[in-house]
């Protein structure tokens, strides 16, 4: 029975000794995809073809003993053949989730009629990302018209929930391989917090949970958001919106970010600029700790205790993560200071919601083509405006009718 901090490496298809884990850093923060870079040795190496590895599935798992302490899996993106002593192979991998495919796909398309929970249903379902949850409490009125225009289908979803509101991380299984990626519009939504204690004393094992540095900061960030918009059907609609920042307590109160088009039509403008604020202000205060415990990773919550600065002993949310291990012995005949586990993290205080900043709408350069559309049989069709219905050259999707871009 193994009493030790070891990790280990599976790949869909391969025997599960295929790998041995030299050293790996694993890479998180909430709204963007986990890298995880490993560095790997085979013995099988003669054996080991690239299309065995490559955009297969692949689990890391740590361990103390024989009780897992984390898992994380993901498609292996990237392979690389190193050093070979006859006797053995080394070799570099680099692992993200499987909504990193979505970087790869870039599309013209319109949505008519739908709200985000759909939108982002049919990109990550057509992106092969099938094991996800929706956790919105915030309202998320359906949109007449929303458009991808020459983004990847990675960056049209972040844009999207950066829009919304909305962040998202990937939840990771302890006992189980399960994963799924959750996408969430408030911190409440978050697993319940645990109580981790700061231990400066380097030397304590690794099997005592504890935080061993931990460093609060706090910067200047915008203070106030304006969003304004117009529609002709309300033209006397004031159509502005504004919000100010919380927790100002450490600078002026007079950098407004002013936004327009807004891209809204009524009261839910409100909701709009309170978003956009909470993600200008994402980082206003932070902590960065460093501790050997891997089960401190962005979509959870912390509750720090036993700190001389009173004020910090309280409840965390983490933000971002950085996970390095080292297993040198895995290398027959490397010598090393055995297997070791670092994290390093960062957190905001958990009273707030962490959000992504606003991102930049796609610009559409000059005129666009299109032909005059309508339902079949009629000359000419116009709605209540007198608006024509046109399909726009570039749109794949929709018909050429009524219903037409």
């Amino acid at each position: 029975m193994s009493t030790g901090l070891r990790f280990t490496l599976e790949v869909d298809g391969l025997p599960p000794d295929a790998f041995a884990v030299v050293s790996f850093h694993l890479n998180q923060s909430l709204s963007s995809l986990f890298s995880l870079d490993l560095s790997l040795v085979s013995q099988q190496f003669l054996s080991l073809e690239f299309a065995q590895v490559l955009d297969k599935m692949a689990y890391l798992t740590i361990w103390q003993g024989d009780e897992v302490q984390r898992r994380v899996k993901g498609v292996v993106t990237w392979f690389e053949l190193g050093e070979n002593d006859k006797n053995q192979m080394l070799y570099s991998m680099k692992v993200h989730p499987p909504l990193w495919r979505a970087g790869l796909r870039q599309n013209f398309r319109i949505f008519q009629n739908e709200d985000i929970k759909s939108i982002l249903g049919t990109m990550l379902q057509e992106n092969g990302v099938t094991e996800w949850s929706p956790l919105f409490s915030e309202p998320h009125p359906s949109r007449e018209f929303c458009v991808q225009y020459g983004e990847t289908d990675y960056d049209f979803l972040c844009r999207m929930a950066a829009e919304e509101g909305i962040f998202f991380y990937e939840e990771h299984a302890y006992k189980s391989t399960d994963q799924s990626l959750v996408l969430c519009d408030t911190v409440r939504h978050l697993p319940e917090s645990f109580e981790i204690p700061w231990n400066p004393n380097t030397r304590t094992e690794v099997s005592t949970l504890c935080i061993s540095q931990f460093r609060y900061s706090a910067q200047i960030r915008p203070s106030s958001v304006v969003t304004k918009d117009y529609t002709f059907k309300r033209p006397g609609w004031a159509g502005r919106f504004e919000q100010e920042g919380q927790h100002q307590d450490y600078q002026r109160t007079q950098y407004e970010v002013y936004d327009y088009p807004g891209r809204f039509k009524g009261a839910h403008g409100q909701n709009f600029a309170r978003w956009q604020m909470d993600g200008w202000r994402n980082n206003a205060e932070t902590a960065r700790g460093m501790s050997r415990s891997p089960e401190i990773w962005p979509g959870r919550r912390i509750v720090l205790t036993g700190h001389p600065q009173a004020n910090l002993n309280r409840e965390w949310q983490v933000v971002a993560s950085e996970l390095h291990g080292e297993q040198p012995q895995a290398v027959p005949g490397r010598q090393g200071a055995g297997t070791a586990l670092e994290n390093h993290f960062a957190v905001i205080p958990a009273d707030r919601t962490w959000r992504p900043q606003p991102l930049l709408k796609p610009l559409v350069d000059g005129p666009q083509s299109a032909v005059v559309t309508g339902p079949a049989g009629e000359e000419i069709f116009c709605d209540e405006h007198g608006r024509v219905r046109v399909k726009f050259n570039w749109d794949r999707y929709n018909p050429a009718d009524q219903d037409s871009s």
